[in-house]
This record gives structure tokens, sequence and C-alpha cells, in this order.
């Protein structure tokens, strides 16, 4: 295999240092990089360890070669998905520092055995909430419908009071209560809305803090006007609002979707799409996505679609960069990083 080229590889090692300083591999492509680790990230970064960027997004013996002599990853979103083997049999890396939430589609289960592993799913939170709240009053207040009707250049009389079209008063359901869960809790709480949650891991003090009252899945349906999927993606939780739970959602109502895909049956969200009873909104859809461009939920009137950026801001992915650095400065530092993710967690999370 060739040396590594100027293309491919960026090094950034201190000239002079009276101890020996951790090694990091940041692995990010270019197009990716400047978000995650803009100039004071890397100043930060440069703090503490010796580091060098790689935009290998495949496995290759150069980037073996490079984990080789290094002790912790920084990884992104362009990251190749790391396997054990890749480490080597007594790996140097000690440490993969993710910036974002998800890891368990991005690491072998057997390197959590090996190597600490942390995330970075905070700086999400907010921001997921703010666009599953923008949707929703979006829907609610019939946002598609009117700017659809002002563009086509027909008279839209404002005079004509439409029901129903505001969020206070409402009774809301939010299907998983992790961070993106509570935190949408927080945003629609001055609407005085009556809270529904149905999440098996969330406590009855978590959901009692923000006037909540948990409910089990098919009783959230039947009786909320508004349904927030916030849920991880699993193996249980993979297709749970198929055909039989979408009827028992009441005629007018809305789903909106800013967790996976896969928590719904697309099939069977068609067949009620197509008869007007319900209206979504979908920041992702699963197994397709993006969307082609002739696919049916492009034209149905009751669908409000974006493509899966409720968390992709450029000030979202600093701040994931920004946290992946603090923890790889609390590792050498012999302290606990805050966002370690064990093997054992990856069965409740996406």
């Amino acid at each position: 295999m060739s040396e590594p080229s100027n293309r491919q590889l960026t090094n950034h090692t201190s000239a002079t240092r009276s101890s020996p300083r951790p090694r990091v591999l940041v692995l990010a492509s270019d197009a990716l990089f400047e978000h995650f680790f803009p100039e004071d990230v890397r100043a930060r970064l440069t703090e503490i360890a010796d580091w060098e960027q790689c935009r290998e997004r495949e496995d290759s013996q150069q980037l073996r070669d490079l984990m080789a002599r290094s002790d912790a990853l920084l990884t992104t979103w362009h990251s190749p998905f790391i396997r054990r083997d890749m480490l080597g049999d007594i790996p140097r890396v000690r440490l993969i520092a993710h910036c974002g939430g998800e890891v368990k589609a991005r690491i072998e289960k057997s390197v959590f055995d090996r190597v600490t592993v942390t995330n970075a799913p905070e700086p999400m939170s907010a921001p997921v909430a703010e666009m599953a709240l923008a949707l929703t009053l979006a829907l609610v207040r019939r946002l598609p419908q009117y700017e659809r009707e002002m563009r086509s250049g027909g008279n839209v009389d404002n005079r004509l009071a439409s029901e129903g079209e505001t969020l206070f008063g409402r009774r809301f359901g939010i299907i998983g209560f992790g961070r993106i869960g509570r935190a949408f809790a927080r945003l629609i709480d001055p609407f005085n809305t009556d809270l529904y949650i149905a999440d098996p891991q969330c406590s009855r003090d978590q959901v009692a803090s923000c006037r909540g009252k948990i409910a089990a899945v098919d009783e959230l349906l039947k009786s909320c006007s508004v349904v927030v999927l916030a849920a991880a993606l699993t193996p249980e939780t993979r297709g749970m609002l198929d055909a039989r739970r979408l009827s028992l959602m009441p005629t007018g109502a809305y789903l909106v979707n800013v967790a996976r895909g896969g928590l719904i049956d697309l099939e069977a969200l068609l067949v009620e799409l197509r008869t007007g009873r319900i209206s979504v909104a979908l920041d992702v859809t699963d197994p397709l996505e993006p969307l082609p461009a002739d696919h049916e939920l492009r034209r149905l009137p009751n669908v409000l679609l974006t493509p899966h950026v409720a968390a992709g801001g450029v000030e979202v992915r600093r701040a994931m960069g920004a946290v992946a650095v603090e923890e790889t400065a609390l590792f050498f530092n012999g302290k606990s990083p805050i966002n370690v993710v064990t093997r054992d967690m990856l069965a409740t999370m996406t």
C-alpha cells in the first residue's frame, strides 16, 4: 500500500512537548470536517492531543496502519464502519468518541468489549424537538394547505375560521421519552396540552415532571389528536405503527415522525393517507430515504415531508464535535467521560 497522500491525511502534531500526549485520529471527510471541527474546536483538540485527519471512508491497510499508532478515534457520519479486527490483536486505540448519537450502526458490537466508546446525543435533542414542534404547528395550522392555495392564484377567504387550528388544549401523545421526547414536552408546555407518554423505559417521575401521564401505545393512539414519534429503532419497535395501530388514530389526527422511519409500516401508512383520514409530517422514511422523486408520499396533500434535517444544522454538528473533543480530554486526564455507551445499552438504542 502506498504512503498516505496529502489528500487523504492531514497531520497536526505538537513540535515541542514535555510529556507524551495522546495521538488522535479524526475520521472525517472534507465535507464534514469543517462542520464538526471548526477553528475553535480544532484549537481545543490541539491543546490536548497530537492529531491527524484521515479522509478514508472505507476500510484499508492505510487506515489500519493509522489506527495502529493512534490512542483514540474521533468518528463522524462519513467514517468507515469500525470492526474489531481493524484495531489489531492488541489495540492501541483505547477510546472512540463519535460525533453523533447513533453508534450501533457504526461500530461492531465486539469493539465495545475492548474500547471505551462515547457518543454526543445531547446537542441534537433541542433541534430535533424544535423541528417536531415546527412540523406539528405546520400541520395543525394547515400551513401547507394555505400556502398551496395562495400560490395557486385562487381567492382564499381568511375570514372563514376553521375548527381546531391551534395547539392549545389539545391532547398530545409522545412515543419515546428519551432526550428528544423530554425536550419536546418542555416546548409544548406553554400550550396547556393534555400530555400522554408511552415509553417502557421512562420513570413516573420523569413523566410527572412535565405534567404528563403514562399510557400504553394503543391507548395513546386512540385518545390523542397529535402523536409525535421520538423512540429509538430497535427490533422491538420496528414497524410498531402497523395497520392495526394506525387505524386506532382518530379521524383528523396528526402524526409527526422525527425519530426513525422504520417505526412506521410505510405501506400501512399509505393506505391510511389515501383515505385522507389522518395527516402526517415525516422527517424520516423507511425503507427508502431519500424518497424517489416519483414516490406517492411526495404527491399526497395530507403529507408534509422534510429530508432528514431535524438535527442537520451546522450549529448542531459543531456542538457534537466539541462534545467529542471534551470527552477525549476527560478520558486522557483519567476522568470518566460523560456519554459512555456500553454494549448492554445498544439493545435500547437506534
